[in-house]
């Protein structure tokens, strides 16, 4: 099992943990993370335009005029696309690009990614991230003593002041386990995390 150190917030180191070898230890499959962020990303795409057909625009419902005696060419409805205000024809409908993945996938990607950075040694465990006051100042600060200032930090119940802090810093992200995704673990160069933390991870992503 990976031994890793657990730090203060001061970066000062206060004893060594184990982490779990299942979750923080498995092999890298690049293309896992691949698919995984192709999904991520497809499924934040918003949809594209949208346009109404003929049997969508409103009107209709009745021949605008008679058949024949008019002088006029012959006309079966005004939602015709020949029309003002009438239905588009071959126009843009919407489309979706959500995809899907299996859970086993993603699950087994999330492990792909703790492990990666695990490995490269891009990984933090603090045992508290409770700044005691809420200044951004103090949040940078305690990311500079781990040597993590582009960190994605995951804490297990975060307090009020360590939210507050973090939300006007542009170089990190402070996140619940519940929301631990493998683009935000790919997008940030470290990954901090406190004990809660690792535990609430370990007991999500252990089979």
């Amino acid at each position: 099992m990976p031994v890793v150190d657990v730090y203060n917030i001061a970066g000062e180191k206060v004893r060594e943990i184990q982490l779990d070898d299942e979750v923080f230890g498995c092999e890298v499959k690049p293309h896992l993370l691949h698919d995984v962020v192709v999904w991520q990303m497809a499924n934040r795409r918003a949809a594209t335009a949208k346009t109404k057909g003929r049997s969508e625009v409103s009107g209709g419902g009745r021949k605008p005029w008679r058949q024949k005696g008019t002088g006029r060419a012959r006309a079966g409805t005004n939602r015709s696309p020949l029309w003002r205000h009438g239905g588009v024809v071959f126009g843009p409908n919407g489309r979706r690009y959500a995809m899907d993945l299996p859970k086993k996938v993603r699950r087994q990607a999330l492990r792909c990614a703790l492990s990666m950075k695990a490995g490269e040694n891009m990984l933090r465990v603090i045992d508290s991230m409770d700044l005691g006051v809420p200044k951004t100042k103090e949040y940078v600060k305690a990311l500079g003593a781990l040597g993590m200032e582009n960190a994605l930090v995951v804490v297990g119940e975060p307090t009020e002041n360590t939210s507050l802090a973090s939300r006007n810093h542009p170089m990190s992200k402070l996140m619940q386990p519940a929301g631990l995704n493998v683009y935000d673990v790919l997008k940030y160069r470290g990954l901090v995390l406190d004990l809660k933390a690792v535990e609430l991870i370990v007991e999500r992503l252990k089979s």
